[in-house]
């Protein structure tokens, strides 16, 4: 179990539209538990900070957990226990309030909401990309304690991702631009969540640069005759 990443829904701007692909209530009710890994909770609470209907189910289920927290008989704290517990919140850091950091792209601004914008501790624009193949990059995002891997993905206007399928979980939020596949177009806060189950061609939009952060828990495999080929050497 991990602690809750809070989401950044201050660093959302106004005119922002609500995605319309979300999680499913199963994520959602696991993310408000607290057992979901870090960088599967630092993902959904991203898409929170930009998705209000999938915030307010959170917010329910959170109001159910408070409810049924005082319903519960009170229990005695051990003294020392509790002296112990105080002593290590004098002795914590506060924390410090991130300045919104804000990526230019042409005549629009890329905001990057938190939590996520924390993590990356720099502007979208200054992001180091590392090449995977022609018209597709890769940042890593730093996560401490989970096994599941973490990147910013940054696929090329009008590039295909070849067509693949996967051996584990792989969840995608938009950030900026969009892509389409077999189950519909995903523009900024909309999130796809995919499995063994799903095989899929994903196209960035025409117009421009496609930029998703991704989490996955196994690598990608490559579906068709030169994929198979290629498989042993995919390491995304």
């Amino acid at each position: 179990m991990t602690r809750r990443i809070p989401n950044g829904i201050a660093s959302v701007p106004a005119h922002h539209l609500s995605p319309t692909h979300h999680l499913s209530e199963e994520l959602l009710m696991d993310y408000a538990a607290g057992s979901c890994g870090e960088a599967e909770a630092l993902i959904i609470a991203t898409h929170l900070a930009l998705c209000p209907e999938c915030r307010a189910v959170v917010e329910a289920y959170d109001a159910v957990g408070g409810a049924l927290l005082d319903e519960i008989a009170p229990t005695a704290v051990d003294e020392h226990g509790l002296e112990a517990v105080l002593a290590r919140l004098d002795d914590a850091t506060p924390a410090v309030e991130m300045a919104p950091r804000v990526a230019p792209r042409g005549h629009e601004d890329i905001v990057l909401p938190e939590p996520l914008r924390s993590y990356l501790a720099t502007d979208l624009k200054d992001v180091v990309w590392k090449p995977v193949m022609r018209g597709l990059d890769e940042a890593a995002v730093p996560i401490c304690t989970s096994p599941a891997k973490s990147r910013l993905m940054r696929i090329g206007a009008g590039v295909a991702v070849p067509r693949h399928t996967h051996h584990g979980s792989e969840m995608t939020l938009v950030l900026s631009g969009g892509f389409s596949d077999n189950r519909g177009h995903f523009v900024r806060g909309d999130i796809a969540v995919s499995d063994p189950e799903v095989e899929h061609r994903p196209v960035a939009d025409a117009d421009e640069d496609c930029i998703c952060f991704v989490v996955t828990d196994a690598p990608l495999k490559l579906t068709g005759p030169i994929g198979r080929l290629l498989n042993p050497f995919v390491r995304f």
